[in-house]
């Protein structure tokens, strides 16, 4: 058997975690290990002037109406062409997560994620260096809440 190194902390493959930059606690997370980025499920994203976008991050699938609004520098974007051949642009953000006690930057992909269970998808590069995911359960950093948003933030 393998010792996992000590440092790593386990989690599973559903946790709630949170996004204090932008006041946001016990938002739905998967960790998808099969996954190389990471994406926030956002809606009515404007690009805004001087590198930044203002969007809407989505906090039940739903009720698609309950959603912070955020402003962010762009980390960077991209086209993306999909399935129907239609070609439009992703931006991506960054912003520090909050699990089970680590609490690291990680580059967020902003799309729709409506027909999904999770609002935040973390991918491997969030994932790597600071966490192990057991696919077997879920909540294990912490027992599930209900999203919530920190009174006082402003954007």
């Amino acid at each position: 058997m393998t010792k996992l190194p000590s440092k790593k902390k386990v989690i599973g493959w559903k946790e709630t975690v949170d996004l204090p930059d932008w006041g946001i606690e016990h938002i739905v997370s998967k960790s998808d290990t099969g996954a190389r980025r990471s994406a926030l499920d956002v809606s009515h994203v404007l690009e805004l002037p001087g590198n930044q976008v203002q969007f809407d991050i989505v906090f039940d699938r739903k009720d698609r109406s309950t959603t912070r609004t955020v402003v962010a520098d762009i980390a960077h974007q991209t086209h993306v062409r999909s399935s129907n051949g239609q070609r439009h642009e992703r931006y991506f953000v960054r912003t520090r997560v909050a699990i089970g006690g680590v609490v690291k930057e990680v580059e967020f992909s902003l799309v729709s994620r409506a027909s999904m269970v999770c609002r935040i998808l973390l991918g491997r590069l969030a994932l790597e260096d600071d966490f192990l995911v057991d696919a077997s359960v879920k909540h294990v950093s912490r027992a599930r809440r209900k999203v919530r948003m920190v009174e006082n933030f402003e954007i």
